[in-house]
C-alpha cells in the first residue's frame, strides 16, 4: 500500500499561505515594538542636543600665580649652581615675575537674566572669568556664591537679550540604566556632546552632601560643571569628577545629583552662601552587634555618641539615643540624616523621633545654622572614684582614672571613666577599634566611674540576656561607640 500524501492546489495554498506569513510579520512587529519599548533607545540624540546646546557653556578662568622666588627645591640653599639656575629662571619668564595661569570647565545657563552653574573647582581662586556660549559669543563672569561641600558655584553674566536655558529636573526618578547624555568642553576641544546609562546612583566620594549619579557617559577634564541631562533635556546631574587610573575616562563618571545641586543654587542666589540645618549631635552608625546591644529590631539608625550643647541638647536629646526618624523621614544610616538635616530650612522646628532604652520618644528640636555652630564638648557631671588597682575586663587591661593619669595623657581635668591600658591585637576589642589611652566613659548606656561599675553593667546585661554591651568610648575627646560580646566573659 502506498504511503497517502497530502497536498494543497495552488489556488487554496496561495490565502493559507499568506495568512501565516501575515501572522508571522505582526508577530515581529510586535516583538521588535517591545524590545525597542524596552531599551528605551533614541533613534538619535541628534534633536537633543540642537534643542539643549544654546544653553551649555565654556569657562576660561585667569589666576595670577604667586612670583617664584629663587630655585628652591632644585639645588640647595647657597649651592654654588643657585645663581645658574635663577638666571636659567629670569631667560624662560620664571624669576620674580607673576604669571598668569588660565583653566578650562564647562557650565550651563539656568535663567535667561544671566545664571550660570558650574563646578567650584573651575572656579577657585581665579581673577578673571570667561564665558564662551554655544554661538561663539564670550562675556565676562562674576561670581555669586561657591559651596565646596558639593563643589558648586553661582556664576552671573549680564547679556543685551535674554539668554537661552535649561532647568533642573528630578533626579531622584532617574534609575539605574536610564540613557542621559553629557555636554562640555572635554580637554579644551570645545563643545562635545557624550551619552550612555546611569550606571549607579547615590554613590559617595569622600564629602558629607555626597549624592553622585555615577555614568558611563564620557566624561573627561574640562567636562566639569557642565550638564548631565535626561531624555527630556532637564539637568539631572553636574559632572564632577571621574574615577581613572591614568586621568582619562574610562567609563566611571560621577554627577553631583539635581536635587542637591537645585538646593544649594537657590540658596546661593538668595544668600550668596549656603545656610543648612545643624541638629548638634555626633552620630555614627548602627551596627548589628550594637543592634542587639540596644534591643533593636534592626541595625537602622543613627545612634547619638555625644550632645555638645546646641538644639539637641535644648530639645532633650541624649547620648545612647538612636535617631530612628527626622521631620517624618525615616533614618537610615548617618549618612542619609546628616543630608536631610542639611537640606532642611534654618530655624526650623522638627520632629524626631528616638529610641531610648527600648522605647520610643519624640523630640522637637528648632535646627540652627551648621556654618555658625561651635562644637563645645558636653561635660558630664559625676563624682569621681579613683581605684588603684587594674583589672581583665572584656579583653582589655582596663584603670580607673586618677589624676596622675590625667595629667600624664593631657586628659582635661574633668574626663572620667576606665582607661584602656592595654588591648591585645588578637582580642575582639582591638579588631573593633579600641586602642591603648582610649577612655571607656559608658558602659550599657550609664557612666562608668570604676571597675565595680563595669562589672555591675556587664552582669546587668547578662541579666537581661544581651550577648554584646554597648561602650562609649573617648579618643582625643571625640567619641564614639563600640559593641563587644558578653559570651564567656
Amino acid at each position: 500500500m502506498k504511503p497517502q500524501t497530502f497536498a494543497l492546489s495552488r489556488d487554496r495554498a496561495t490565502p493559507f499561505r499568506y495568512f501565516w506569513m501575515t501572522a508571522l510579520s505582526m508577530v515581529l512587529i510586535v516583538s521588535q515594538s517591545l524590545m525597542a519599548e524596552a531599551r528605551g533607545a533614541p533613534d538619535s540624540f541628534a534633536d537633543l542636543a540642537d534643542r539643549i546646546s544654546p544653553s551649555v557653556v565654556n569657562i576660561t578662568t585667569s589666576t595670577t600665580v604667586a612670583a617664584n622666588t629663587g630655585p628652591q627645591g632644585i639645588v640647595p640653599e647657597g649651592s654654588p649652581f643657585e645663581d645658574f639656575f635663577r638666571e636659567f629662571q629670569d631667560r624662560n619668564g620664571k624669576g620674580d615675575r607673576p604669571r598668569r595661569s588660565s583653566a578650562l570647565g564647562s557650565g550651563f545657563v539656568i535663567s535667561e537674566d544671566g545664571y550660570i552653574v558650574t563646578n567650584n573647582h573651575v572656579i577657585e581662586s581665579a581673577d578673571e572669568i570667561t564665558i564662551e556660549f554655544f554661538s561663539g559669543k564670550e562675556l565676562p563672569a562674576k561670581l555669586v556664591g561657591t559651596d565646596p561641600n558639593t563643589d558648586i558655584a553661582l556664576l552671573k553674566v549680564e547679556a543685551d537679550e535674554p539668554l537661552p536655558f535649561v532647568t533642573f529636573g528630578n533626579s531622584d526618578t532617574a534609575r539605574v540604566g536610564d540613557w542621559v547624555m553629557a555636554m562640555g568642553n572635554p580637554l579644551g576641544q570645545g563643545f562635545s556632546v557624550s551619552a550612555g546609562i546611569v550606571s549607579a546612583r547615590n554613590r559617595a566620594l569622600s564629602g558629607t552632601y555626597d549624592d553622585y549619579i555615577q555614568t558611563d557617559a564620557a566624561i573627561n577634564r574640562g567636562n566639569s560643571g557642565g550638564p548631565l541631562f535626561n531624555m527630556d533635556g532637564d539637568v539631572i546631574g553636574v559632572n564632577t569628577a571621574i574615577l581613572s587610573p591614568n586621568g582619562g575616562s574610562i567609563g566611571i563618571g560621577f554627577s553631583m545629583a539635581s536635587n542637591v545641586v537645585s538646593k544649594v543654587v537657590d540658596q546661593l542666589k538668595q544668600f550668596g552662601e549656603t545656610r543648612r540645618g545643624w541638629l548638634g549631635v555626633r552620630i555614627q552608625d548602627v551596627t548589628p552587634d550594637m543592634a542587639e546591644a540596644l534591643g533593636l529590631a534592626k541595625a537602622t539608625g543613627a545612634l547619638v555618641s555625644d550632645v555638645p550643647d546646641g538644639p539637641a541638647k535644648d530639645g532633650g536629646m541624649a547620648a545612647g539615643d538612636v535617631i530612628v526618624n527626622f521631620d517624618g523621614v525615616d533614618v537610615e544610616d548617618t549618612r542619609q540624616l546628616v543630608r536631610v538635616v542639611g537640606n532642611t530650612e534654618v530655624g526650623k522646628t522638627v520632629r524626631v523621633v528616638v529610641n531610648r532604652n527600648g522605647n520610643q520618644e519624640i523630640l522637637k528640636i528648632t535646627l540652627g545654622r551648621r556654618e555658625e555652630a561651635e562644637a563645645v564638648p558636653a561635660v558630664q557631671p559625676g563624682a569621681e572614684t579613683p581605684e588603684p588597682s587594674q583589672s581583665e575586663l572584656l579583653g582589655m587591661t582596663l584603670s580607673p582614672l586618677t589624676s596622675e593619669l590625667r595629667q600624664e595623657l593631657q586628659l582635661p581635668d574633668d574626663a572620667k571613666g576606665l582607661l584602656v591600658m592595654d588591648v591585645p591585637e588578637t582580642s575582639e576589642a582591638f579588631e573593633k577599634g579600641m586602642r591603648q589611652g582610649d577612655v571607656i566613659h559608658e558602659a550599657g548606656q550609664s557612666l562608668v566611674l570604676s571597675l565595680s561599675d563595669l562589672e555591675e553593667r556587664i552582669a546587668e546585661a547578662k541579666d537581661a540576656g544581651r550577648k554584646s554591651i554597648l561602650l562609649l568610648v573617648r579618643r582625643g575627646g571625640d567619641p564614639r561607640f563600640v559593641a563587644l560580646n558578653l559570651e564567656d566573659k
